[in-house]
């Protein structure tokens, strides 16, 4: 297929479009490319690409594509918090402009990388594609919307899928520190610490990158009729952990750390597990290959060998908030995430 890949050059996208291609399918890029600066270790091959924001994409830019991946989104809840209009025009209202566009354009295939975030505070309870929603943040409830919006679109000729992702992890051309597990093994390498800010009872679902990008290619070759306007939780089961017990797994692979606490730290409210059993029966080519054992020891092993200081952990090179924030404050970017010089989009070869 010739698939359009939003967010291609993020940290989800730079993982899965060499999946993809390897895969035999034909990729175009999308991207503002605000962490373009952002890489680690050595870069994916290039695609061509256009550079361009999601709030001005045209049905025009999508014409010929057999399938969209929309991965682009200001991710996690800081960044989410920033300006929380700025993540619905883009996150929510930017996703359906380009699901609009798509449709008119005569796209055939479109898939949301959606998040496990929009269940937000479920305690214990393991849940499933139809447990109720209840975000507490701009970031989940940018995805409810998103969700629900893009589903109403669906029609013989316009399939969405929803691929609600448990938080991801693993090492990435674009990583990021600022996600748990990442996090986690960042702090443990270059303090010899496992720094817990909360009192480490809060549950998450957690999922590799890699793994991410194998349901997406799963999902795109999967029978329309299975996927169509369908949400899948993307993750395995065996992996919703609490966050102690990703501390316990830090510790024993970063050799002289130890677990910490924060003071006072009390249970984060963000708490929820979630069965991913639905992609497991529906579309059986998905097949996880990482557990979080086996990700915190490639972070490790990755931040060893890169040398990564403390410094450069709580710099803004790999903190999505706190690179945006730099890109602000140097007026590259405006108050409303817009860059001040306009960059002239690729043509498409």
């Amino acid at each position: 297929m010739k698939v359009l890949v939003t967010g291609h050059n993020g940290y989800l996208g730079s993982v899965m479009v060499p999946l993809l291609r390897a895969a035999g399918h034909e990729i175009v890029g999308l991207d503002a490319f605000f962490f373009e600066s952002c890489g680690f270790g050595a870069d994916s091959p290039p695609v061509p690409a256009l550079r361009v924001d999601l709030r001005d994409v045209r049905p025009r830019q999508l014409h010929g594509f057999d399938a969209v991946i929309h991965l682009a989104a200001l991710c996690n809840d800081p960044l989410g918090d920033l300006n929380p209009d700025i993540t619905y025009a883009i996150n929510h209202h930017g996703s359906v402009r380009l699901a609009l566009a798509a449709r008119e354009a005569g796209v055939p295939r479109w898939l949301l990388a959606s998040s496990c975030s929009l269940y937000g505070v479920a305690g214990d309870t393991l849940l499933t594609e139809q447990s109720a929603f209840n975000p507490i943040t701009p970031y989940g409830r940018s995805k409810v919307l998103a969700e629900q919006d893009v589903a109403a679109l669906a029609s013989e000729d316009f399939s969405p899928t929803f691929l609600r992702n448990a938080t991801a992890y693993g090492v990435s051309p674009r990583l990021r520190l600022d996600i748990v597990v990442n996090n986690l093994v960042a702090h443990a390498h270059t303090a010899g610490e496992v720094f817990i800010q909360s009192d480490g009872t809060p549950w998450r679902p957690l999922v590799h990158a890699e793994d991410i990008a194998r349901a997406f290619l799963a999902v795109l070759e999967a029978p329309r009729e299975v996927v169509h306007n369908q949400a899948f939780n993307v993750g395995r089961n065996e992996d919703n952990l609490r966050v102690r017990q990703i501390g316990d797994m830090v510790r024993a692979v970063v050799p002289g750390c130890r677990v910490r606490y924060a003071e006072g730290g009390g249970p984060d409210p963000r708490c929820y597990r979630v069965d991913c059993s639905k992609i497991a029966r529906l579309v059986p080519a998905f097949r996880p290959r990482w557990t979080v054992e086996q990700g915190v020891r490639q972070l490790y092993d990755a931040y060893r060998d890169a040398q990564l200081t403390r410094a450069v952990f709580h710099g803004d090179r790999y903190q999505r908030i706190k690179h945006i924030q730099r890109l602000i404050d140097e007026a590259r970017l405006d108050n409303e995430l817009r860059w001040q010089s306009p960059v002239q989009a690729e043509a498409i070869g």
